[in-house]
């Protein structure tokens, strides 16, 4: 695949991701977190040339994304989607299946690709992070990049990617956009979302807030998932997502991590289909 097709498949992928009504996330029927859509829709123009950079190395791809998001957004609203979809530019890149070249990908990985993805996670200063006590972000790296994602898996989903070689992205939220083929494309994000919110505790709410909070949101999103028929007009569906984007919100709780699942799986679904 061209550099200039996964880069459109980028773009389109969060500006997808902004149409649909994604509870407790920034998107067009709501803005949320002192974040407004034009920050995401600039970070995704910004971004989507470093994301798409022919030959380049994944840590490379993750560092100049994140720099260049940030000069024009002037706030971390991609690093979650930089870090999950630089991989799977690089897959796109090879020939075959998306799936087998992007663990050719990940098994690649090198101490380089750890110390450019940890120049551009320290820039974008996630909400949450913390300082750790091995393999800090904020100092050199000491292991190849796939190594230090697997210090974070139990605690991080995107780290988890990383080690699993995506399985959660192909299995839950592909999974669920593929079966609702021929839905409303909006309601297919949708249903991803809420997918992933249902089955994890959310990492950014896990690292804000702690595991309680984390899973509370988690047990309110399965308990609505089996509410909602994702084929229904938008009004329909959009009644119980809205009212939980609402409840949401007004605790200050963004399961951005699931946000940026949700992106890497219809980034995925664009390269799979090429």
């Amino acid at each position: 695949m061209k550099a200039d097709a996964i880069a459109a498949a980028f773009r389109a992928a969060c500006l997808a991701e902004l149409d649909a009504l994604k509870p407790g996330n920034v998107h067009r029927f709501s803005a949320g977190h002192g974040m407004e859509v034009a920050h995401f829709e600039r970070a995704a123009t910004a971004a989507a040339p470093f994301i798409a950079a022919p030959g380049a190395r994944v840590g490379v791809r993750i560092e100049g994304a994140v720099e260049a998001s940030l000069k024009v957004a002037g706030l971390n609203t991609n690093l979650g989607i930089v870090l999950l979809c630089a991989p799977l530019a690089a897959a796109a890149e090879r020939a075959g299946p998306l799936r087998a070249c992007l663990q050719d990908v990940l098994d690649s990985l090198d101490i380089a690709d750890a110390e450019a993805a940890f120049r551009g996670i320290a820039a974008a200063n996630p909400g949450g992070l913390g300082r750790q006590d091995e393999h800090d972000v904020a100092g050199p790296a000491r292991v190849g990049l796939r190594e230090a994602m697997a210090l974070a898996a139990e605690r991080d989903l995107i780290a988890r990617q990383y080690t699993n070689g995506f399985a959660d992205l192909f299995d839950i939220g592909l999974a669920r956009f593929d079966a609702l083929d021929g839905a409303e494309p909006e309601a297919r994000t949708e249903a991803v979302h809420l997918a992933f919110i249902a089955a994890f505790p959310d990492s950014h709410i896990l690292r804000k807030f702690g595991a309680e909070t984390a899973e509370q949101v988690r047990m309110e999103a399965a308990a609505l998932l089996p509410r909602i028929d994702f084929r229904a007009p938008a009004d329909e569906r959009h009644r119980p997502l809205a009212a939980f984007d609402a409840a949401l919100k007004a605790r200050g709780l963004n399961p951005g991590t699931s946000a940026d699942l949700t992106v890497a799986t219809l980034f995925a679904a664009a390269l799979v289909s090429r």
